[in-house]
């Protein structure tokens, strides 16, 4: 009886699932039009490339760096651009360029695990507290408030008082600072979710509430949360540079895209391509997100991509 009614249950909260479950021979076309659909994101394909370019970079630096980010020229501080220094040199006589890729780990390493940390706590609470509600929802928003409450630089001034420089107290400090962001889209996507007839039909066959959860909830959430996730990568991203430039963040010489625009300062009127390039780093990188989760919002969503459900 429950194995019929959980058949009943996910024709409901997937229906175009369902379908293709029968659709044996139609299978090649819909995988065509899925393409097809894929290939009309052409602002979400370009993020994707941008964001996978950063990836590899981050990943093997050694293929695209022309020399080491530490080495010192001496005799060419300062130096603008040229056919050996792309980007040139800064006040060190280090490689602007092999410090941008080599910094790009750092970035991305950083955002990656913000972002991670911060989205496996925050929809963990917000899917307690939306499907819930009552108590646990009292709790868990006023918690929620009291986060939000918190300035974010004081926060990191504070945790980077206790702890010092480096990774994880940045870590710590933005997935704090971006925690309740990500409760409350889950939140919102689970109290949107839970009201419909199939949940009710998963109830009444007695499944339970973390079943209902994992099974019927999280799934027709998943594409709000993918698009939020990609989207929050951007913010995440331009607040890492922002505490690498106030210098909370890596410790010198350790590349940084932030840090190197904090080093540039003294330099911009001299040298203007010390802050440029480290610049035009961050601005790539939060478009490329961008874009990227413009396109799956797209994707996911028929009506904004102008397609007839």
């Amino acid at each position: 009886m429950e194995d019929h009614i959980d058949t009943i249950t996910e024709k409901r909260a997937f229906p175009l699932q369902s379908k293709q479950k029968h659709q044996g021979p139609k299978a090649f076309s819909g995988r065509r039009i899925l393409f097809k659909r894929i290939l009309k994101q052409k602002s979400g394909l370009i993020g994707l490339f941008i964001i996978a370019f950063f990836i590899v970079m981050a990943i093997v630096p050694t293929l695209f760096s022309p020399s080491d980010p530490l080495t010192m020229y001496k005799s060419y501080r300062l130096g603008p651009p040229t056919s050996q220094f792309w980007f040139g040199t800064d006040q060190l006589g280090r490689d602007i360029l092999s410090r941008i890729i080599w910094g790009c780990r750092s970035s991305l390493l950083t955002s990656f695990l913000t972002v991670m940390t911060t989205n496996i706590f925050g929809i963990s609470l917000g899917l307690i507290s939306g499907y819930f509600g009552g108590v646990h929802d009292n709790i868990i928003m006023r918690f929620v408030d009291i986060l939000l409450s918190f300035p974010f630089i004081l926060l990191a001034i504070l945790i980077i008082a206790i702890t010092g420089p480096g990774l994880f107290p940045v870590v710590i400090c933005l997935s704090i600072a971006y925690l309740p962001y990500s409760a409350r889209v889950a939140r919102g996507s689970v109290m949107a979710v839970k009201e419909n007839q199939y949940i009710e039909a998963a109830i009444a066959a007695g499944a339970g509430n973390t079943r209902i959860i994992l099974k019927y909830i999280l799934p027709n959430i998943a594409s709000t949360i993918i698009v939020f996730v990609t989207i929050n990568f951007s913010y995440v991203l331009l607040a890492e540079s922002a505490l690498q430039f106030l210098g909370f963040g890596m410790p010198p010489p350790t590349p940084s895209w932030g840090l190197m625009l904090r080093e540039a300062r003294s330099f911009f009127e001299l040298a203007p391509w010390v802050a440029i390039f480290p610049g035009l780093a961050i601005a790539l990188g939060v478009v490329g997100f961008n874009l990227l989760g413009d396109g799956l919002r797209d994707f996911f969503d028929p009506k904004m991509a102008g397609v007839k459900g």
